[in-house]
């Protein structure tokens, strides 16, 4: 493997710096906190916010006010896992302005008790019992003890759910199902918190009703990162290897970088099937092997250049051995400790809630198809700390092998992996605001339009650094009109576009259909994706999300291309994508949206593609995608046709089968193809 293709940084997003979002207010509040603490009177609240970003400390804020002033008897804070109940121990808020302290019983932190869930239960009943205010349990706990008392027996308390995003409105989902109960009876208080930007991933987390209910908490990433006091640059790139991934891990791990290795589950095809075997082939190709460390179990490599590495197995099937080990990294003692361990090999542990603040790598091998799971990892690596201006996020892949009987499946992995680093861009990125352009529009206050300033005839592009927000006018923009339409709208452009792009038609189509016209995956599938998606709103908002979307999902590509393909002249850190945005708008003559239509959404991912694999996989995967294609289906020649009848209305004619113009083309083969079916129909 050449050494050019080593790791291909499809993302990478520099940020200012500011320390802003680690800045505390008089009452000890970080600004995520003090947002949330703002909506503390609501009864449902659901606060989305970036791993790191004080989502525990914020809660403890809201549960205080909630009993003191607010009427409710108890708190009952819910967790995934036992671990992350470590969040939630005493804090001596007051000390840093706060009007009270957070205190939990040592005897209600279940996750610190020994036992079963299912002894725990009767912990819980006690609880509720008596008079103290704060229990701590974890998900399963809860669960069996509302089967066990019912949701009435939890009236008058709060309910504060971490890591929400285990909960679904799947059937099978219990803890989905007595939310749902528990919001029907609406006798309780819940806070929502979760670390991930798509609520279930493929499946919803609430039922849409009760999902309105909930008013929103929004903390991004750019506001995370460019608040920092350290980190200033996020990489995340994938790297295709063939072989074994044992023996290609040293072109992306670097030992002096502090590294989380997630090794590949047992299932999947980038394993060997031998988890141990893989770790003792990682260890033996970063040195030689000296031993164990009597006090925490990790294991001692002395590098080639004689460093000392130390390195926690967390794969390793000894319970003893591994808990002492994951003891070792929880020891309070050493979070300071940037030397305390320099390299993490796990499996399916040190995801969430893991609070590892040097970690400057998350390595993950074989592809995650869980896209809440991929931010996780990635979380791991984004903690602030002295000494740490750039962390990185590398997806090892199994190159597809035309010779193997799995290629498809191959195939599709690598699809997914593109699609997860295209959604983190978004997930990264500023937010955007778009306005219809008007010749009344003003400027907005707090916005800096560029050195020309404010143009009243020219789409403008405003950025507010503080709120890391871009406004961006539009030409012929449709705005939306209902409620719920214009949040989608603002909130929740993300949760679209991760189903677009995990959409397999799209990919496969932008990727690689060389006859492709764009508007058939920006107008129609996104079209039918939104249909599907909010079968609620009627045409013209399904239109206005489908344009919203579209147009966030390619600007924030047309960036990449104009930062990454631009001349790297001095660049402040920061400014390169909103440049790029910036720069994007200038260029054309006019920012419309069927000019933002006609961009091929994965033009950018494929450009990145053919750097990263040879050029014989490409084409080799390319064969395996085209090999199915249809030409049209019914359902595309009637979205077609309905687009055509749109077309005559403004050009006062149907589209023509010899235009130019690809789109226009495409819409009269849409036509055709339904007069041909009719005709055959009629022949019989």
């Amino acid at each position: 493997m050449s050494d050019d293709r080593q790791s291909v940084p499809s993302v990478s997003v520099s940020y200012a710096g500011n320390g802003s979002s680690t800045k505390a207010n008089a009452l000890g509040m970080r600004p995520m906190q003090e947002r949330a603490y703002e909506k503390r009177g609501e009864q449902y609240l659901l606060i989305k916010s970036p791993p790191a970003s004080g989502k525990s400390r914020a809660l403890m804020f809201v549960a205080l006010d909630k009993l003191a002033n607010q009427e409710l008897k108890q708190a009952i804070i819910v967790v995934p896992e036992r671990s992350i109940g470590a969040s939630f121990h005493d804090e001596p808020l007051s000390q840093f302005g706060f009007w009270a302290d957070w205190r939990v019983e040592p005897r209600w932190n279940l996750c610190d008790a020994p036992g079963t869930d299912g002894g725990k239960v009767n912990s819980v009943g006690a609880f509720l019992e008596s008079s103290d205010a704060v229990l701590v349990c974890t998900h399963a706990t809860f669960r069996f003890a509302v089967d066990r008392f019912g949701v009435e027996a939890f009236d008058d308390r709060l309910i504060a759910v971490d890591e929400f995003h285990h909960v679904s409105a799947n059937p099978d989902n219990k803890l989905g199902q007595h939310l749902g109960a528990f919001v029907a009876r609406d006798k309780v208080h819940i806070v929502a918190m979760t670390g991930s930007y798509f609520r279930g991933d493929a499946e919803a987390v609430l039922a849409p009703q009760d999902e309105a209910k909930f008013d929103s908490v929004t903390y991004t990433y750019y506001e995370q990162l460019n608040g920092y006091r350290y980190l200033k640059q996020l990489d995340i790139g994938y790297f295709f290897y063939s072989g074994s991934y044992a023996d290609d891990i040293l072109k992306v791990l670097d030992p002096a970088q502090k590294t989380i290795i997630h090794i590949p589950s047992v299932n999947s095809r980038e394993s060997t099937k031998d988890k141990i075997r893989e770790v003792e082939h990682i260890l033996s190709a970063l040195g030689d092997w000296q031993g164990i460390d009597p006090a925490t179990g990790f294991q001692l490599v002395q590098t080639p250049d004689g460093k000392l590495l130390r390195i926690a197995d967390l794969v390793d099937d000894d319970a003893n051995r591994r808990d002492r080990v994951s003891a070792a990294l929880k020891d309070a003692g050493q979070k300071n400790n940037r030397d305390h361990v320099d390299i993490i090999i796990a499996l399916g542990m040190a995801k969430e809630g893991f609070d590892w603040i040097w970690c400057e790598h998350a390595l993950t091998v074989g592809y995650r198809s869980s896209l809440t799971e991929i931010v996780q990892i990635i979380g791991r690596a984004t903690r602030d700390a002295p000494g740490k201006a750039r962390a990185r996020f590398t997806n090892l892949i199994a190159e597809p092998d035309a010779s193997e009987e799995a290629v498809t499946e191959a195939v599709n992995d690598t699809l997914k992996a593109i699609a997860a680093s295209l959604l983190m861009e978004q997930v990264l990125a500023p937010r955007f605001e778009f306005k219809p352009k008007n010749p009344a529009n003003e400027a907005t206050p707090g916005f800096n339009y560029g050195d020309d300033g404010y143009q009243p005839d020219k789409c403008n592009v405003g950025f507010n650094e503080e709120r890391g927000t871009f406004q961006i006018e539009i030409k012929g923009l449709t705005e939306p009109k209902s409620e719920e339409a214009t949040r989608i709208c603002q909130q929740d452009l993300n949760e679209v576009i991760a189903a677009f792009v995990q959409d397999k038609t799209a990919i496969e189509r932008g990727l690689f259909d060389q006859e492709l016209v764009p508007e058939e995956l920006t107008v129609l599938r996104m079209g039918k994706i939104i249909k599907d998606k909010y079968p609620e709103l009627d045409e013209e908002d399904q239109e206005a999300v489908r344009q919203h979307a579209i147009a966030a999902l390619n600007l924030t590509q047309k960036a990449k291309e104009v930062a990454l393909g631009g001349d790297d002249g001095e660049k402040s850190p920061n400014t390169a994508f909103i440049e790029g945005v910036r720069r994007f708008a200038m260029d054309v003559r006019e920012l419309d949206i069927d000019l933002i239509d006609r961009i091929n959404p994965f033009g950018e991912a494929y450009a990145i593609l053919s750097k990263a694999m040879t050029e014989e996989s490409l084409k080799q995967v390319a064969a395996v995608i085209s090999g199915k294609r249809v030409t049209m289906t019914v359902e595309e020649a009637r979205k077609l046709a309905k687009r055509a009848l749109t077309f005559k209305q403004e050009r006062g004619r149907l589209p023509s089968i010899t235009s130019s113009d690809a789109w226009e083309k495409r819409m009269a083969e849409g036509i055709a193809f339904l007069a041909r079916m009719k005709a055959e129909a009629e022949r019989g």
